[in-house]
């Protein structure tokens, strides 16, 4: 039985991802930090698969050893999926305008402690893993208010493209998932009609491929990835 850890896997993208791997009987070990969603989730996909819920936050050294001890104690982490995000203040300000405090808590959560874990969970990492990051388009292309959560994306998409190339054994994707219907994005847009966005599920069958299939490291759009050709 393969083993992956998911962060951010109560709502949304992650718990998308959960439900598809747990059908296909991967062991999960799962993160978010509402207990109570978190704790729905598991008992949703507890009759299909071992599940280990752990709520907290990815910021939290202590937090990200518990996710890393629970995947060995399952056998060792097959797949690492960097889900995790944390918005910054809705709606989003200008960045002449945007709070040093809250871009720095930002840039922890989306940049910072993605690659700690990845860190944390080095000696726990079979051979052929695979590396997911989920990023944004966010991350290339200039929206106006979006300099927080795009900056951070962006940096945590080069750090990922710099460890695929510092780490050949293992798989290392950085991933859109384009544009859907989701708590993030509908915080990213207060008040605003977001019905006509694609619920996630869209973008698991993408991510399926990247973590069964023979894809090399590189950047991809989840939507998208039927001729598996990186953008």
């Amino acid at each position: 039985m393969k083993v992956a850890i998911i962060t951010g896997a109560s709502r949304g993208l992650g718990q998308a991802l959960a439900r598809e791997l747990a059908d296909r009987r991967w062991a999960l070990v799962l993160d978010a930090r509402g207990v109570e969603a978190l704790r729905a989730t598991e008992a949703e996909l507890a009759p299909r698969t071992t599940v280990v819920a752990i709520p907290g936050s990815v910021a939290d050294p202590h937090h990200r050893t518990e996710l890393v001890r629970a995947a060995e104690a399952l056998g060792g982490i097959d797949a690492l999926i960097n889900n995790a995000s944390h918005l910054g203040p809705s709606p989003q300000p200008a960045l002449l305008d945007y709070p040093l405090s809250e871009l720095r808590h930002v840039y922890e959560v989306n940049t910072v402690a993605p690659l700690a874990l990845i860190q944390d969970a080095r000696d726990a990492l079979h051979d052929d893993a695979r590396i997911v990051n989920v990023t944004s388009d966010a991350a290339a292309e200039a929206y106006e208010g979006w300099g927080g959560y795009g900056s951070s994306k962006a940096a945590l998409e080069q750090m990922t493209a710099i460890l695929a190339a510092e780490h050949p054994e293992w798989r290392v994707y950085r991933v859109d998932p384009g544009d859907m219907r989701t708590q993030m994005h509908q915080e990213a847009f207060p008040g605003e009609d977001i019905s006509d966005r694609p619920l996630p599920d869209v973008a698991v069958p993408g991510l399926v491929e990247l973590l069964e299939g023979d894809v090399p490291s590189g950047r991809y759009q989840a939507q998208a990835l039927k001729g598996v050709v990186p953008v």
